[in-house]
């Protein structure tokens, strides 16, 4: 019953978490758009009133003309909409989906004794320092580099040294932690990051403006400046945290000796391509050529690990070698399998103890032990290559 509920809370957490993540990801995706598609307005009353840049745009059946002023309007609108919700309930339903799936069970999911043996309290104490840690340098990074430099040349630098930090970091976690949870780790301290950005320096700029103009106060830039730059990067951080977050869904991704170095290719390609995309506003709002080059970097490091992943083609059967029997498979998931699906414990309602049991499940042990090479968690049973490939010529012959 407890494993049965605690599927509910993953269930319904995961939900949310896309959910309120969408909106998040949209929000985001879109104010970069518009920061970077607007023009000069040609009419002096908007000149006059401090609009720096306007767009016009047409969408469901209606026109629409977004403006942003320069700092600040020098009057206050009555209304206000806040954009933070949607940050803090992606990262709390983030959080407490990791906590389930995760935190509840370190054992199973983030302690892979072959990569580090160590107690699962330990691993969840490293797993949420890994969280905090990233934060802490990232934001010093930020404050001591970015907002000194000022340049070009100083976001460049911010760049090279949190990408020095994120690779760092994916190499550290897959040394320490089994492979699905390292890639989660990295994608996670990402994500907190990006809600803290959020949390501690662009709501509370923005709330710093609003009582400046309400106390007849000058209005200063910093604060808008900061959470512009801090803005950007979370835009930059949104590919590499999503690719990260679907990993764990695909085996052959982080199961690998050089996991880590995938991890941050994939990540790499993911901040290019949304590069790609942030710069392709800016060309086509100044009549300029759409730099695709970016995205098509990105494109080519994903060609080039597909084809470093590929797996070696499979062995051709020995002519006249008889057929993989039922009997066969059955003492490979005997030893590999039954351990977590048997009469007593039948993980997501699946039992192979029986020969009838595994041929029904045929599908399903495919899929999962040969295709995305999920199970055995963590391989936990040492299951090898060529069990694995037993278990595909089996299921390839007709599951006889």
């Amino acid at each position: 019953m407890d494993v049965y509920l605690l599927d509910w809370a993953n269930l319904l957490l995961r939900w949310a978490h896309v959910i309120v993540a969408i909106a998040w990801i949209g929000s985001s995706f879109y104010f970069v758009f518009l920061d970077n598609s607007l023009l000069k307005p040609e009419d002096p009353a908007l000149q006059a009133k401090g609009v720096d840049g306007e767009l016009w745009a047409v969408h469901g059946g209606g026109f629409y003309n977004p403006q942003k002023y320069l700092v600040a309007p020098k009057a206050l609108p009555e209304h206000l909409h806040w954009f933070f919700w949607e940050s803090y309930s992606t990262w709390l339903t983030g959080f407490g989906l990791f906590t389930v799936m995760y935190l509840f069970n370190a054992s199973s999911f983030l302690v892979d004794r072959n990569v580090h043996d160590w107690s699962p309290g330990a691993a969840v104490a490293a797993a949420l320092a890994f969280l905090a840690a990233f934060w802490l340098v990232y934001d010093q990074i930020c404050r001591r580099v970015g907002e000194r430099s000022g340049s070009v040349g100083g976001d460049a630098i911010v760049a090279g040294l949190v990408l020095v930090y994120v690779v760092g970091a994916s190499w550290a976690a897959c040394q320490l932690f089994a492979g699905r949870a390292a890639f989660l780790m990295v994608g996670a301290m990402l994500a907190t990051a990006m809600s803290a950005n959020v949390f501690f320096w662009i709501i509370p700029g923005q709330r710093t403006v609003i009582a400046q103009m309400k106390a007849g106060q000058a209005v200063d830039a910093i604060h808008g400046q900061r959470a512009k730059q801090r803005s950007v990067h979370n835009t930059y951080f949104t590919l590499p945290v999503l690719i990260a977050m679907l990993s764990n869904h695909y085996g052959w991704l982080y199961q690998g000796r050089h996991n880590w170095l995938v991890l941050v290719l994939l990540m790499l390609a993911g901040a290019l391509i949304r590069h790609s995309f942030v710069v392709r506003h800016k060309a086509l709002a100044q009549g300029k050529r759409v730099p695709w080059e970016y995205a098509a970097g990105g494109c080519a490091l994903l060609l080039g690990l597909a084809v470093w992943l590929a797996p070696a083609p499979a062995a051709p059967v020995a002519a006249g070698a008889p057929p993989v029997t039922l009997a066969q498979v059955h003492t490979v998931v005997q030893q590999r399998c039954v351990l977590c699906h048997n009469a007593q414990v039948q993980q997501k309602n699946v039992a192979l103890h029986t020969p009838e049991l595994l041929r029904q499940h045929a599908q399903a042990v495919y899929q999962q032990a040969v295709v995305l090479k999920l199970m055995p968690l963590n391989n936990a049973t040492q299951i090898s290559e060529d069990e694995r490939a037993l278990v595909r010529r089996w299921f390839e012959a007709g599951a006889p």
